[in-house]
């Protein structure tokens, strides 16, 4: 397995970037291999810097680039003027079939771009969808999209909702994942336009495991295994959902702290299991779903933690099949209309 990683993507670069790639070590065996793309000479200082083995250090390899997309440029206007970023160079790597993987926790909208242009899309796949693991009490969900595409049609989210069954299968072991579409009641007449139209074609479709709508307290009750939504929606959901997660483990260590800080003590090994399972770095990075070949997308605040997983995550994409499954289901859904 290649796995190609922009070293200058995100508000920690390259320095947490080139540590997370130096730590993914452990991950890599037979022929593996990491692509560093970025900066020749910042990468070459990391790599000799880096503690190594020269064993070790022959599963890098360096692929200087010139440019970098800043995480506030315009996507498209970026990949078109930048053909030498980091961003745009990676994603030319898996497209002349040099990496397998693709990590970067550069600017969002320009790794999703570049991985459509470049990688170009599935055999029947009309837009791209970003994917994420949210841990429940009762699971994980499957929520997607979180970013990539916020003005969806109707035909769009479909096909999502099928990506994400197939990848919910491949990646979290769920044999027939339960779908629910994301709205502001369960009821039908319930949501906008888009979503009503969303939910018939659904309904409709015998490859989609489809229970309804559902509302935004329900991807924690256990009611579906895979949600589906526009970027838009996703986006705030995963940011809020982070949020709130972090901010009840500090309220609650707060609390221990005050009133009973001799369970603290007790109660750490216990907090430490949940932080762990809550923390959106241990899941490296989402894969774009859609896409020829297997694209990550990180939190733009990653960090090396982020980065070593998402090195995991791109070795069980590869091994999963993700990428054939979806070909395979979207060979046989029920296709929809391009005004739909």
């Amino acid at each position: 397995m290649r796995v190609a990683v922009d070293v200058m993507g995100g508000d920690h670069a390259p320095a947490e970037i080139l540590k997370g790639c130096w730590q993914a070590i452990e991950y890599l065996d037979g022929d593996d291999q990491l692509l560093l793309v970025g900066d020749e000479k910042v990468i070459a200082q990391g790599l000799e810097s880096s503690g190594l083995t020269a064993e070790q250090k022959a599963r890098y390899r360096i692929v200087g680039t010139t440019q970098v997309i800043g995480m506030d440029e315009s996507p498209v206007d970026a990949i078109r003027s930048k053909p030498d970023s980091s961003i745009s160079v990676m994603c030319k790597l898996a497209a002349k079939g040099e990496a397998d993987v693709v990590v970067s926790a550069g600017n969002t909208g320009a790794c999703v771009a570049a991985s459509q242009l470049r990688m170009r899309l599935l055999p029947g796949v009309s837009r791209p969808g970003i994917a994420v693991v949210v841990p429940t009490f009762h699971g994980p969900v499957v929520v997607c999209d979180v970013g990539a595409n916020i003005t969806p049609k109707p035909k769009h989210l479909q096909q999502y909702a099928i990506m994400a069954s197939a990848y919910a299968s491949a990646i979290c072991g769920i044999e027939k994942p339960r779908v629910g579409l994301l709205s502001i009641g369960e009821e039908d007449a319930k949501g906008t336009q888009m979503v009503k139209e969303s939910r018939k074609l659904m309904r409709d479709e015998p490859l989609i495991n489809f229970v309804g709508n559902i509302e935004g307290r329900d991807i924690f009750r256990g009611i579906a295994d895979v949600v589906v939504c526009d970027g838009f929606v996703g986006n705030i959901v995963l940011k809020f959902t982070e949020g709130m997660a972090e901010g009840l483990f500090q309220m609650i260590i707060a609390e221990l702290q005050e009133s009973a800080p001799d369970a603290l003590v007790q109660f750490e090994p216990v907090m430490k299991k949940l932080l762990k399972r809550h923390d959106w770095q241990e899941y490296g990075g989402a894969p774009l779903l859609g896409v020829g070949g297997y694209s990550l997308i990180c939190h733009g605040r990653s960090q090396a933690k982020s980065i070593k997983n998402a090195v995991r995550v791109g070795k069980q994409l590869t091994a999963s099949k993700v990428n054939e499954a979806i070909i395979e289901r979207i060979a046989r859904s029920i296709p929809a209309s391009d005004d739909e």
